[in-house]
């Protein structure tokens, strides 16, 4: 069966970015059938460098791309780039303020260049006292609480992965969906800003809500109240962990009955979730004292019994023999920089049940695509040659 094209084919992207914030908008785009070209300085994006934490980011975050590598400080570099910004749809980019007008791509230029072209900056901050500033997407986490709520008091955490920054791309992907969808009517190009602080901030919402109705500070997750009894982690016989969720008196009244807690049924402390809000300090280590005696397997298979939730604490790695993203085929094998094959997640989306999978390994080569690219606008091969050999363009030849 011949597939249908994807929502966004025959939409070209210009992408200007690096580490996460700007190639999750990208990857987002090209997952949805854009044609997305990254263009990168000769040397490369400084994210392929990255070591520690960021290794992964490159890999990750731009698969179903096209990379060309310019010197657009060349005015034959800005001539190639700018032919690609006249033909684009889309401009993404994520650098610190005011460094794409230095380089001559910022939103005024492109809008001269393409009146057409929907200009997307992702930014630390949206306009305001705040907008010159750098940001990180960590920096945002300690100055819009999330780190705060993550860590106990005095001890502020930040997530454990680049959520802000991954969250500000993909509603950057959301806005040009929209001016995409303007411009069907219009005609018209315009600018797209989305920003890690307000981010951040969204994220804070139900936190705002929480303090404006019991009239008192949030405490951080840690030494939160629960909404629901029973909603823990539980160390296990053979040494797991196990997160059990409780959150309804009926789910109650199943939990004990397949868990063989029969002391605890007719116990009128524990008739309503709130009272066994109340009872938490002499119910959890009863609880805790249950499911300590029991191997992870045998509890999976009761929590199944009794329809609650529960979960397995698990670590990025043990994803990759899950076997519900197996059975799915969310995970996409995938050729990362310096020859490693890695199972990667694909976007949490399905249409009309199709996956949106993976086309393109992420690009292995600065300037992998150039040649290719130029091609597309009009330049022969011996053009391409001239400019290599001057140090403009990398074209990613053997």
């Amino acid at each position: 069966m011949t597939l249908s094209p994807l929502p966004l084919s025959g939409v070209r992207v210009v992408e200007f970015s690096h580490t996460v914030m700007g190639p999750t908008c990208g990857m987002v785009l090209a997952d949805l059938g854009a044609d997305v070209v990254k263009v990168e300085p000769v040397d490369g994006d400084r994210t392929r460098r990255l070591k520690g934490f960021g290794v992964g980011f490159f890999g990750f975050l731009n698969r179903n791309k096209r990379a060309i590598a310019v010197d657009v400080a060349t005015a034959d570099g800005r001539a190639a780039v700018d032919e690609l910004v006249r033909r684009a749809d889309v401009l993404i980019e994520n650098f610190a303020p005011g460094t794409m007008t230095k380089r001559g791509y910022g939103l005024q230029r492109c809008a001269e260049l393409n009146p057409r072209l929907i200009y997307c900056a992702l930014k630390g901050f949206l306009a305001g006292p705040y907008e010159h500033r750098a940001a990180l997407d960590e920096v945002v986490q300690m100055m819009g609480g999330l780190a705060y709520m993550t860590g106990p008091t005095g001890k502020p955490l930040r997530a454990g992965a680049s959520v802000i920054d991954i969250m500000g791309g993909t509603y950057g992907a959301l806005g040009v969906l929209l001016k995409l969808r303007e411009r069907d009517r219009t005609g018209r190009g315009g600018h797209v800003e989305s920003a890690l602080f307000e981010s951040v901030v969204l994220l804070m919402g139900t936190h705002l809500a929480a303090s404006a109705v019991m009239q008192r500070p949030v405490p951080p997750m840690p030494e939160r109240i629960s909404s629901w009894a029973i909603y823990e982690p539980m160390d296990t016989a053979d040494g797991a962990q196990i997160f059990i969720g409780v959150t309804s008196d009926g789910q109650w009244r199943r939990f004990i009955d397949v868990f063989g807690l029969a002391d605890l049924k007719d116990d009128a402390r524990l008739a309503t979730n709130n009272d066994r809000i109340a009872a938490r300090p002499w119910l959890l280590p009863i609880l805790r004292q249950t499911m300590a005696a029991r191997p992870i397997a045998e509890i999976e298979r009761l929590a199944e019994q009794a329809d609650i939730s529960y979960a397995r604490v698990a670590r990025p790695e043990d994803l990759l023999d899950d076997p519900h993203l197996a059975a799915s085929g969310q995970l996409a094998p995938t050729l990362l920089p310096g020859d490693v094959v890695a199972r990667l997640p694909l976007l949490p989306l399905r249409l009309d049940g199709r996956v949106l999978g993976k086309d393109r390994d992420p690009p292995s080569i600065v300037g992998q695509h150039t040649r290719e690219v130029l091609h597309e606008l009009g330049y022969a091969d011996p053009d391409i040659t001239r400019l290599a050999a001057a140090g403009t363009i990398a074209t990613g030849d053997a």
